[in-house]
């Protein structure tokens, strides 16, 4: 099974971990957030990742799913890639977390995609035809 370390800006992964679980049913093992607040040293921060990522291993690798390409959670996250090991994804949204933890079950590259994939298509316009009326 493949770990998932959520990373973010203050409390959102919190949130999006509580979305998924009422989604799912229950709260997923082998899943946890880590909140970056601005007051964090960047190198405490990345050792708390790297202890998190080890706990989250059951040999099958971890998935790092961060906010925003670019800012201090993924910058920092990005340190943890290792091929086949450790994975990173930006942009997580609750689309993108309810597809990994589906496919969980799946090689580390799978789960990538099916973040992707699930990321991407969760993204949609909803056409002005489909509204309902009140």
């Amino acid at each position: 099974m493949i770990g998932i370390l959520v990373v973010t800006h203050e409390n959102l992964g919190d949130h999006l971990i509580r979305c998924a679980s009422h989604v799912m049913g229950e709260k997923p093992e082998y899943l946890i957030h880590l909140g970056v607040f601005i007051e964090n040293d960047s190198n405490s921060i990345l050792d708390e990742m790297r202890a998190l990522a080890q706990q989250l291993n059951t040999g099958d690798g971890v998935l790092i799913l961060c906010d925003i390409l670019g800012a201090t959670p993924c910058n920092i996250a990005s340190r943890l890639i290792q091929a086949n090991r450790i994975a990173c994804v930006a942009g997580v949204n609750l689309p993108m977390l309810v597809r990994t933890l589906t496919y969980r079950n799946e090689g580390l590259s799978t789960v990538v995609e099916k973040a992707l994939s699930g990321g991407k298509n969760g993204v949609i316009e909803i056409p002005a035809e489909t509204r309902h009326a009140n």
